[in-house]
């Protein structure tokens, strides 16, 4: 073997190397963003469950109350009711906001398919 192909084969995988470091560092960067964006979400999202589910409740407890006696299982019915067309409407909303959200770690997986179609020959 010549030196010169010896080089010229360190430097080829020195290449790699650098640029598979450089890979993993975006992908390290993005797993950090994804796992701080899911914790935030997380702990929002359970605050606002509690604090929609005491509204809620207070809120169907007074309309209940504040019906004549004669007709309160019939508003208890109709609350019931519109909780459960509320309860589709954001199961339906929700399946649509995950279906939208683009796939983690995209900018990671085109890199590495950019990388790979540059070193096939």
């Amino acid at each position: 073997m010549t030196p010169g192909l010896l080089q010229s084969a360190q430097n080829m995988v020195a290449g790699l190397l650098d640029l598979g470091r450089t890979r993993f560092e975006l992908f390290s960067v993005e797993l950090r963003e994804e796992l701080a964006r899911l914790a935030v979400t997380l702990i929002g999202g359970m605050a606002v469950l509690i604090l929609c589910l005491f509204g809620i409740a207070f809120g169907a407890t007074a309309i209940i109350v504040s019906v004549s006696e004669a007709n309160r299982l019939t508003a208890t019915i109709c609350v019931a009711a519109f909780f459960f067309v509320l309860a589709v409407a954001v199961a339906f909303w929700l399946r649509h906001a995950v279906a939208e959200k683009p796939r983690a770690f995209d900018a990671t997986l085109s890199e590495l398919q950019r990388d790979l179609t540059a070193i096939k020959p």
